[in-house]
């Protein structure tokens, strides 16, 4: 119920003070308790000029925001437990001006900190409409995740995947 109305609160004043916040509910510090997790834009202009910092908070206090930049907002994905720690991993695909190369930024909440569990994964927008995400649990090999990336290779992008262990 409290996240129902913080999701309330959260939609409500985006709509008042034109702020766009996206959000997704998770157990990220796996203590069996959803969180909402969702992003505010500091400093930057519908031409991505300024800082163009998107923070990420939680609906707990006690789980530090992070930023991400250059990001004009961004989506976020829970990404359930990618490395088998009890607590749900987060997705952050930030929004950009200009071109359609974007990372995914992959990270997981360790030791009350923040921490990238893969390094950032290079998608282009085709990657995304072929809907083919860039990582997930490899089904065949615990601990690891197979990500899928898009390359530029003999004139052309293409979309490779990988299996990756995970800590």
């Amino acid at each position: 119920m409290k996240i129902l109305i913080l999701f309330a609160l959260t939609f409500c004043s985006s709509l008042i003070f034109g702020q766009k916040d996206e959000g997704t509910l998770g157990d990220y510090d796996g203590n069996g308790t959803k969180e909402y997790a969702y992003t505010k834009v500091s400093d930057c202009s519908d031409d991505c000029d300024g800082k163009c910092e998107t923070i990420i908070y939680f609906s707990d206090k006690k789980i530090k925001p992070f930023t991400i930049a250059p990001a004009k907002n961004g989506t976020l994905y829970n990404l359930k437990d990618l490395n088998n720690d009890g607590k749900d991993d987060i997705g952050f695909y930030p929004d950009w001006c200009t071109s359609c190369w974007h990372p995914l930024y992959v990270y997981t909440y360790k030791n009350n900190d923040w921490q990238p569990l893969v390094a950032p994964i290079s998608t282009h927008c085709s990657q995304w409409e072929d809907e083919k995400f860039p990582i997930k649990k490899d089904p065949k090999k615990k601990g690891y995740v197979i990500i899928t990336t898009s390359v530029w290779k003999d004139d052309d992008i293409k979309i490779i995947s990988k299996s990756v262990k995970v800590n």
